[in-house]
Order: C-alpha cells, then structure tokens, then sequence
C-alpha cells in the first residue's frame, strides 16, 4: 500500500492529528548524506522506501539518494543540490539552505536503525487511518454487496500488515553449512525435505512435502476416497507432526469428520460395531489413545456449506494470525461460491476466480493448501477408468494454478462383475489404488502406490510392484 502525502497535513478529519514522526525522518537523511556508503545500504535492507517519508520534500531526497547510491555515484549536500537545481526542484524542498539545515540536523547516527523502525511504525498507522477511513467512507455508500466490501477493507488492512515484513539477503557463509549438510544427506542416500511430511514417503520423495505456498489439488471420481486421504494427510501433520491445521469441508459436517478421524486413527472399523460386532479390549484401547490424540491435535474445523471464497479468505487470515496454522486443506473446490459479478454470468469463471483465490491465499499466508476436486465422466469413458488430468471440471484454470496435481484412482472401482474373470479381477485389484501426480511444478511425475483400507477409510503406503512383461 502506497500512501504519500504530498503536503504536510497536520490533522485528520476529525481532528486528530496524522501520525508522523518529522525530526526521525530528517536524522535519517542526514545520516544518509554524512554516511552515504553505509547508511543508505543500511535504510533499504530495513526496506525504507520513499512513501515510508510523510513530507514530500523528505521522499524527493531519498528517491535522489536512492538514484546516486544505485548508479554509485558520489553523495553530498553540494551534489545533491547542484541536481535538485537542475531539475527545478530545489524550491520543492524549500531552497539549497533548507538542504544544508536537513544534512546537519544528525549530530550522531547512533540511533539510525531505532529512527527507520519509528518511521516505519508511523507510515503504517498512516495506512490503518487511510483504509478505514476509505472504508468508512464506502460503508456510508452503501455498497451493493456487504461481503465483497467486507473481504475489500480486511485486505486493505492486511497489506499494511504485510508492507512491514522485510526479507534480508543471507551471504554464502551463511547457507554454507545448510548446503553442506544437503551434500551429506545426498551421499547418505537421504533426500531433504522441504515442507511438511505427508505422511506417504513416495509422495514425500516427489513433491519433497507440502511446501509453503504451494497449492496441491487431490482429484478423483465419486467414491474414490479422496475425502479420506485428505484426511490421513491432515491427521498426520496435527497428530504425528503437531502442526496446527485448518479444514473447510463443504460437503462433510464436522462431527463426521471426527467421528471417521477418530476410527480411521485408532484402526478400528466402524461398520463391524453398526452390525453389533463388541470391540475387543486392545480394540477399545487403541480407539482411547486415538481419542485422546486427536482430542489435543492443533485441529480446526469448518464446515460451513456453499463457502464463499472471500469468507475463506478471511477466515484462513484470522486462523493464520491466532493460531498460525501450517496448512488448510478443502473439500472440495466444486461446492465453493464467488459473490463477484463476473462469476453469476459463467461457472468457469466462477472456478477459474475460487482457484485463483486458494492459490493467493496459499502464497499470501505461505502456506501449503491442499484441495479437493471432483472428476468428470471421462475415466468412466475409458477402459480401466484411469484418470487423466483432463478429467478436471472445468480444468484450464485449476490446472494452471495447481503447483501438484494427484489423480486418485483404484482400480477395483471399474471390475466388471459380469466378466468371466470377476472373480479373479476383485482379487487381484482389492484394496489397491494409486495417486498419479499428472503435474508437479518442481519435481517428477509418476505414480503413487497406496492401498485402500475401505472398512478403516484409510490410505496406506504400498511397495512397488513390478510390471509384467
């Protein structure tokens, strides 16, 4: 957010006067002027820029600073006026004696990185006053949609959060160690790994983990189980890794999400107890523990229908903020909504705005975000039903902002029952499935072996198989 005044205001509209911090700013540029060589480096690896400067003739001499310091020119007051002259801009700063007033008023720079932190501090308050004022003002307006104005002001305000984070440069010495330590874990035979473990250790080699900013779609026909290994990913990070998660599912209550976590966890099956089947002791126990692991998972639900993709905004920067979740996952993109206009006249932009929008909110949070999605007929249209990436509704943009795409598939889902090998088809392919990554921005393709434990509703590692020649 860029907010420079470019007259010396003094009050707002109600009175009050604007942050601003005069005689901080003018120390600044002062030390930048006597000490050019290090204090400037020092202002823009603290992410100083000119709109931090309340007046104007403060931001006209940083900007020039800036200009001389990038083409390694020399900096003094004799320059900088001889420059500002030149231009005719030296009346916009109040004359050469102003400049030479400005370059003395530093009598030490020992508080130099104290001043660039009050500077900074005031030209974010000045950004909280400019969005709420803004917002106040639209609210007055009446907008014609409550939500989308909502999700605007949070955004506002959000980015003068965001205008504060600075990133510094590391030097070769620093990253040596980390580089040498990848060596010996290359020569080990061990592979780093740059995000979250999923769980699945092939998955883990290809993707190297849920990483932060990246959007991971999981899609599959109806019935695959795609609900349940998201699931086993997110008990895995919350329970295993202690990791706090946000789950928005839009198709599953809340209460049934725990209920299968909780039998899903403790290897129990859920369906022998529905037919009257008593679980044993070790049984029992095993679903205590999982009770009470889950129970103390840093787990948030949300199982809000029809979800709109602002709402989801919001809250994911909220949980963010409180909770500092380290990863959302949703179920599923198909049943979420955009309230923008485009999105009433066509579906696919309506798709094309909520894959936007999960990707955004992966990068702004930076953090990994897995998402459902639903699969059209086309595997049903081919033999063995294996699925392509094609088989995405509404695909174009989802695929284009996918930074991993995994097709789930089982096998045993296409047995044809009136084959005369039925019998041995339900054998061969029970229990086995695969997630075929058909796109992964930074890393291979292939096929994930899993199986499927339908009556635990749970994925499993499963070993390679060789093919038959």
């Amino acid at each position: 957010m860029t907010l420079l005044l470019e007259a010396p205001q003094t009050a707002t509209d109600t009175g009050r006067a604007i942050p601003s911090a005069l005689d901080a700013e003018r120390s600044v540029l002062s030390s930048m002027i006597q000490d050019p060589a290090d204090r400037i480096g020092q202002a823009v690896e603290a992410g100083l820029g000119a709109e931090h400067f309340y007046l104007s003739s403060h931001a006209l001499i940083y900007r020039l600073l800036l200009e001389l310091y990038d083409a390694d020119k020399p900096i003094d007051v004799v320059i900088l006026c001889q420059l500002l002259t030149d231009r005719k801009q030296i009346d916009a700063i109040g004359g050469p004696s102003a400049l030479v007033d400005l370059s003395r008023s530093a009598s030490s720079a020992a508080h130099f990185d104290y001043y660039l932190t009050i500077i900074r501090d005031k030209f974010s308050l000045r950004g909280a006053i400019k969005a709420c004022s803004e917002g106040l003002a639209e609210a007055y307006a009446n907008p014609p949609s409550a939500d989308d104005f909502l999700d605007g002001l949070e955004t506002q305000i959000f980015a003068v959060k965001q205008a504060r984070e600075t990133q510094s440069e590391q030097t070769v010495a620093q990253l040596m160690d980390g580089a040498i330590k990848n060596l010996e874990d290359l020569l080990m035979g061990k592979k780093k790994m740059e995000g979250l473990s999923s769980g699945y250790p092939e998955l883990d080699a290809m993707s190297g983990g849920l990483k932060p900013s990246e959007m991971l779609i999981i899609a599959a026909r109806p019935s695959m189980g795609k609900t349940s290994f998201m699931m086993n990913i997110v008990e895995h990070v919350v329970c295993d890794l202690h990791q706090p998660a946000l789950v928005f599912s839009c198709e599953m209550a809340s209460e049934q999400i725990v209920q299968r976590l909780l039998f899903s966890r403790g290897r129990f099956n859920m369906a022998a107890v529905q037919r009257g089947i008593k679980p044993t002791k070790g049984e029992l126990k095993q679903v205590m523990q999982a009770s009470q692991d889950i129970s103390t998972a840093p787990l948030f639900l949300d199982d809000t229908p029809s979800l709109p993709i602002g709402d989801l905004r919001a809250k994911a920067r909220r949980m963010k903020r409180d909770h500092d979740i380290q990863l959302i996952a949703v179920d599923y993109l198909q049943l979420m909504r955009s309230k923008s206009k485009q999105a009433n006249d066509s579906r696919e932009r309506e798709v094309a705005e909520i894959s936007a929008g999960l990707k955004a909110i992966a990068k702004e949070l930076k953090i990994p975000v897995i998402v459902l999605a639903q699969l059209n007929r086309g595997p049903e249209q081919r033999q063995g039903g294996a699925p392509r990436m094609s088989d995405l509704r509404e695909s174009g943009s989802i695929e284009q902002d996918a930074d991993l795409i995994g097709l789930l598939y089982r096998e045993e889902y296409y047995n044809d029952p009136t084959a005369d090998d039925a019998a041995e088809q339900k054998e061969a392919n029970e229990g086995k499935a695969q997630l075929i990554i058909a796109k992964n921005r930074n890393g291979a393709t292939g096929d994930v072996p899993l199986t499927f434990r339908k009556e635990l509703m749970r994925f499993e590692t499963r070993a390679f198989e060789p093919e038959n020649n």
